[in-house]
């Protein structure tokens, strides 16, 4: 039997949603991602999260603040994008609204979404 190959999974959870913008508490829902993306990994496929690739080009464009005009202009589009690109959105984490539209978006574009880690091979 031909050997599985590998799924490219994003990670979707909050990342602001029920922080006030606390660093301390942004970091813990980065933590969650990066170490569900990790399980992915040991699972031999690829994770990716929006974050790893927003957040260098949001510094790069000159982004002042979180949530100013540059942080608004790709934060989110930058993970609708890479959607596309992906075989899976996995959901995690609690409340998030971003979280959210990229599980609506991830089934307009007939992506796979799961909740659970059982239910990546």
């Amino acid at each position: 039997m031909p050997e599985q190959q590998p799924l490219m999974i994003l990670v979707a959870g909050p990342y602001r949603s029920g922080t006030n913008d606390d660093p301390k508490l942004i970091q813990k829902h980065v933590d969650h991602m990066n170490e569900t993306a990790l399980l992915i990994y040991e699972k031999g496929h690829l994770p990716v999260l929006g974050e790893w690739f927003a957040l260098p080009l949001i510094e790069t464009a000159g982004s002042k603040e979180m949530g100013d005009d540059i942080w608004n202009e790709l934060f989110h589009p930058v993970a609708i994008r890479l959607i596309s690109k992906c075989d899976i959105v996995f959901r995690i984490g609690g409340p998030s609204g971003g979280a959210d539209e990229m599980v609506r978006i991830g089934e307009e574009k007939g992506k796979r979404i799961i909740y659970n880690m059982e239910d990546i091979a």
